[in-house]
């Protein structure tokens, strides 16, 4: 099915939520309840001091205490082997099946990891779309929504509950990316949170969403890099997670100016459509393209890799692409 056709289908199944999507396959997630705020990673009491009737030394300074990632260590890669889940409150299973009873969704994507394990050690990761490309111009015509800070307080502790990571997807409709990924700033202090850029959905002004594809630039990505960076450096952060998803090759423009910024790994995630021959062929011509400091991703639709007879591609196949990749993502 080709993408025209693939999003006027999408985008019929998905009216009731007044999101758009078209064929590149990409989610869109949303909002859910208030939840109380999710409190910061816990640091380690220093001991205490023992007091002396002989005169003393300066004191020494307390000893600082570095934050990990959930399953130890500072370094994602390449030390882990990154297996995610996408999805959003009140839409599954059409935008993915991270949503509902999220505990229940965790095992479950656990259950797909563990397949993964072996080379690498498992790092769980759950990408919400935390800005969502919408039909409607909206009240400040941007054709985008914000989810709220209570929906990602709560898949942030469903993360942490994992042990896995949380990454905020964006999809800026008529925004942009710098202003969206600096509305959540907040949160990417933690140490366990990162971003996911969607550039189908980045529009020029005049483009209606779902009707022509989006496009960013390498140079756009590696501003955002270098702002993420600033944060990991500033607050001596273990690395974050930099994921832009990829459709085909004009959606990005210019990949070469992406650079390497300190404690930030550049994930190029292929959304390949159709079966596992086309699959295959989008993933090795779109990684002719990526810049030297990027790593490799690739994504699976529950749904459409299962149209016409076809199947999801199986863990050992989705290895043995060259390059193997780093992150492997189920929608």
């Amino acid at each position: 099915m080709d993408w025209q056709v693939r999003s006027v289908a999408r985008a019929a199944s998905l009216a009731w939520l007044g999101v758009v999507t078209i064929a590149a396959g990409q989610s869109a997630c949303a909002p859910a309840a208030a939840r109380a705020p999710v409190a910061p990673a816990p640091v380690q009491a220093e001991e205490p001091t023992s007091l002396s009737s002989t005169p003393a030394a300066a004191p020494e300074a307390p000893a600082h205490h570095r934050q990990e990632l959930p399953r130890g260590g500072r370094t994602l890669f390449p030390d882990y082997e990154l297996v995610g889940f996408c999805g959003t409150p009140g839409a599954a299973p059409a935008l993915g099946r991270l949503a509902g009873n999220l505990a229940a969704v965790s095992k479950k994507l656990q259950s797909y990891a563990d397949k993964y394990a072996g080379h690498r050690k498992i790092m769980p990761v759950f990408e919400l779309i935390a800005v969502v490309v919408q039909a409607f111009p909206g009240s400040d015509g941007k054709y985008r929504r914000r989810v709220d800070d209570s929906v990602v307080e709560r898949y942030l502790r469903a993360a942490r509950e994992a042990q896995g990571i949380l990454l905020l997807n964006i999809q800026p409709g008529w925004s942009d990316f710098p202003t969206e990924v600096r509305h959540f700033e907040k949160y990417l202090h933690e140490p366990d949170v990162g971003i996911a850029l969607d550039p189908e959905w980045a529009m020029s002004h005049g483009q209606m969403p779902g009707r022509v594809y989006g496009h960013t630039t390498g140079t756009v990505i590696d501003d955002v890099a270098e702002y993420l960076s600033s944060i990991v450096v500033h607050d001596d952060l273990p690395e974050k997670a930099l994921v832009f998803h990829h459709v085909n090759s004009w959606v990005v423009r210019d990949e070469k100016a992406v650079k390497a910024h300190p404690g930030v790994v550049i994930i190029d995630s292929v959304d390949g459509l159709g079966p596992k021959a086309l699959k295959i062929n989008t993933y090795d011509y779109l990684m002719t393209l990526e810049a030297p400091v990027m790593h490799p991703g690739f994504k699976l639709f529950f749904d459409e890799d299962r149209e016409n007879g076809g199947r999801l591609m199986t863990p050992a196949e989705v290895l043995a692409l060259h390059p193997p990749p780093e992150y492997v993502m189920y929608e």
